[in-house]
């Protein structure tokens, strides 16, 4: 029996309202499985919300490997928040906790609102959330009754604009650090204008340089014959492009790939350190052979490589 080909890449998916982030995941993997293709490892770069709709890439096989840089990666939102009503969730899922009349207000206001809440700041995690507690998760505790003292987190609001749509609703918009969330960042603007509110939806839109317009929906990709649907996979160094590539021999690869250091002084020169050590993309002509880690004496340390 043949052994099935492993497939590796970068999948942007148009995750749609009303499943988690691990069922998309699941969803998409089974569309590009057959009796010859398998991806074994699979993962997404940062949780959605069922509720929440938008861009979710997953990373199969090979690309599950630098999967943290999506993990890390700035990412943008739109979302509207509900004035006037606060849920134990912080959206529309949840139940109502606590009401408050709606004051009026105005684009100055908000305006106001979105300068005092832009820049570096900490943020407390809300309990309906995936982060763990002695090994249990929040939500799990919430789901219980219990509340957990969580720790404030920094995060970073890179951008923020607030649009009055209605007496009681704000479209909102949003390019923040990883580990932002969007569900506080709304109760917050709530309570900056004297009230209380809840999202009534959450659209991720961009992350690690990609957009949303960019993905295809779970529906679209079952749609595409078996053959159209490897041609949205994006290659497996997608979350990395942002690094400086270097390029090896065929003796510096074979050697990169048992795990050896190298010297490459002689290249050193083209690459940008904010610090002592710079991680780059690593090449074999046009293959693409991993990541490493240069320090500034040029020295080279592979970190992973794909093996292939």
């Amino acid at each position: 029996m043949m052994a099935k080909q492993i497939v590796s890449g970068v999948l942007l998916l148009n995750k749609p309202s009303g499943i988690s982030s691990h069922t998309a995941l699941a969803r998409a993997k089974r569309l590009l499985m057959s009796a010859e293709f398998d991806s074994k490892k699979a993962g997404h770069t940062g949780t959605l919300d069922p509720m929440a709709t938008g861009l979710l890439p997953i990373c199969l096989g090979d690309a599950t490997k630098f999967s943290s840089f999506g993990l890390d990666a700035d990412k943008g939102y739109a979302a509207v928040i509900k004035l006037g009503n606060q849920t134990d969730t912080g959206d529309k899922e949840g139940q109502v906790v606590r009401t408050l009349p709606v004051p009026a207000f105005g684009q100055n206001e908000l305006d106001d609102v979105a300068c005092a809440l832009t820049g570096e700041q900490l943020q407390t995690p809300p309990m309906y959330s995936a982060l763990k507690k002695d090994g249990k998760k929040l939500y799990e505790y919430a789901r219980e009754g219990v509340e957990v003292e969580r720790q404030a987190r920094p995060i970073v609001i890179h951008h923020l604009t607030l649009k009055k749509i209605s007496p009681d609703e704000i479209a909102l918009s949003v390019v923040c650090s990883k580990g932002t969330y969007v569900r506080v960042l709304g109760e917050t603007v709530a309570e900056r204008l004297g009230t209380v509110g809840h999202l009534t939806a959450l659209h991720r839109t961009s992350t690690g340089g990609f957009d949303v317009v960019d993905a295809v929906g779970i529906d679209e990709l079952g749609d595409l014959s078996f053959d159209e649907r490897f041609t949205r996979l994006l290659p497996i160094d997608a979350l990395l492009t942002h690094l400086p590539k270097v390029c090896l021999s065929d003796d510096e690869t074979a050697r990169i790939k048992m795990g050896q250091r190298l010297n490459i002084k002689d290249r050193v020169q083209r690459l940008n350190f904010a610090d002592e050590i710079c991680q780059v993309r690593l090449y074999r002509d046009d293959e693409f052979v991993g990541l490493g880690q240069v320090w500034n004496n040029g020295r080279l340390q592979p970190v992973r490589v794909v093996q292939r």
